[in-house]
């Protein structure tokens, strides 16, 4: 007679081990259908100063970030890559951001890592969240919720002008208002927000003027801010553009080319040892905008600066590690600085010597021209007043807008088209 307990017990055994084996198998499938494509970034940078370092305890981070291009579902990356111990994140959530610390209600979804929802990071490493279905829209605001558990120190972040919010003590994820005892201009620990798209991702890789510094607090009003707005204008589906070109942000403020800036200055590692960590780990990368070595003149002796030479050959690695990775480069021209902290005739001389090579030299995938559209016509040493910040350094918020104005979206449109026909470098 058969045991009725017992054949329960295989039946259900058998399910159990049919529904492991048959989902096994279609998630070892599933990615081949997915296109994810960053839609927002930022260079992870650190650690600041011991005197600088912000330090949580028990408390809950909502980061704010706004996206480029829009898609169905999300995920993120965390990061504890310029980390000394572990990092331990509770809980995680993303929305759609109201105001201020505020989420819109209904849009908050629980984040997991690898399918639990609280994961430690290791020193060195970072990790990427598991898809959740969330309808993100282009040019959007996003709430990312992160709570710490015990102590943290911020040691993985990147400032910025952007407002972020930081809890009082205890775990507010996915609370609809923040109970905020800080507010912040930094994002510690995320890098990445990422979203399933047909698109392509364009990187700007660079320095503060790139990084937006000097620009409005909460108005996006740095210069690849201002070219994702233009990209999501275009609508051209015979050349692939149609608001599916997102733009991420790979500027860090004080970053050079060839060599690291002095510890705890926050102006990360130089873009040859960041560029696969910032640039190839991007998802759906297929473009990159290059403006840097302002702060590698700057750095140099006054009247010795670096030489071209060093710089080209910086510029040379660049472009052939992204063309390996079938990565179309574009190089653009270096901005004025006469009257900056940075200046002198001797740098000055070194700037033109690089912009003239940028033109000339045909080895990029393509010329922006960033130096005709920022200098004086009166004064081509100095930026436009109009354009000036304030420290002959970093445009305004117009000169920004300016700046975005004057990259050539045939650049994209080009590309697209040798894309479909073969070309991985799109010279």
């Amino acid at each position: 007679m058969r045991h009725p307990a017992l054949f329960h017990a295989l039946l259900l055994t058998g399910a159990m081990l049919a529904a492991l084996a048959v989902p096994s198998a279609a998630r070892a499938q599933a990615w081949q259908l997915e296109h994810w494509t960053a839609t927002w970034g930022a260079s992870p940078a650190g650690p600041p100063q011991p005197a600088n370092t912000l330090t949580f305890t028990d408390q809950t981070l909502r980061l704010v970030v706004h996206t480029s291009i829009g898609g169905n579902r999300v995920r993120i990356r965390l990061s504890n890559e310029m980390g000394g111990t572990l990092l331990r994140i509770g809980q995680a959530d993303i929305a759609v951001r109201a105001l201020g610390a505020s989420i819109v209600p209904g849009t908050d979804r629980p984040l997991t890592f690898s399918g639990t929802s609280s994961i430690t990071i290791a020193p060195g490493a970072a990790v990427l969240s598991d898809p959740v279905e969330l309808n993100v829209a282009p040019l959007s605001d996003l709430a990312v919720s992160i709570y710490l558990p015990g102590s943290v120190q911020a040691t993985t972040t990147h400032n910025t002008s952007q407002s972020s919010y930081v809890s009082q003590q205890g775990n507010y994820v996915g609370a609809y208002t923040l109970p905020v005892a800080l507010t912040i201009a930094s994002w510690p620990f995320l890098t990445a927000v990422d979203v399933d798209s047909a698109g392509a991702a364009i990187v700007t890789l660079g320095d503060s003027v790139t990084d937006g510094a000097r620009t409005t607090l909460d108005t996006n009003s740095r210069w690849p801010d201002w070219l994702a707005r233009r990209l999501q204008t275009v609508r051209d589906p015979v050349l692939g553009i149609n608001g599916r070109l997102s733009v991420v942000n790979r500027g860090i403020s004080g970053n050079r080319l060839l060599a690291n800036a002095p510890q705890g200055s926050l102006a990360g590692r130089s873009a040859l040892e960041r560029f696969d960590r910032d640039v190839l780990a991007t998802a759906g990368v297929r473009y990159m905008t290059v403006l840097i070595g302002i702060q590698d003149l700057g750095a140099s002796p006054e009247n010795a600066p670096v030489s071209q030479y060093d710089l080209i050959a910086g510029y040379r690695q660049l472009i052939a590690r992204a063309h390996a990775k079938g990565i179309a480069v574009y190089g653009a021209t270096l901005t004025p600085f006469e009257g900056s902290a940075l200046y002198s005739p001797a740098r000055e001389q070194v700037r033109q010597q690089i912009n003239t090579w940028i033109r000339a030299s045909d080895e990029f995938d393509g010329v922006i021209d960033f130096d005709q559209a920022m200098r004086d016509p009166v004064h081509g040493a100095r930026l436009l007043p109009a354009y000036d910040s304030g420290d002959h350094l970093n445009p305004n918020d117009l000169g920004n807008q300016a700046m975005a104005n004057a990259v050539p979206l045939t650049l994209f449109r080009s590309i697209g088209v040798q894309a479909r026909t073969g070309s991985t470098t799109g010279k």
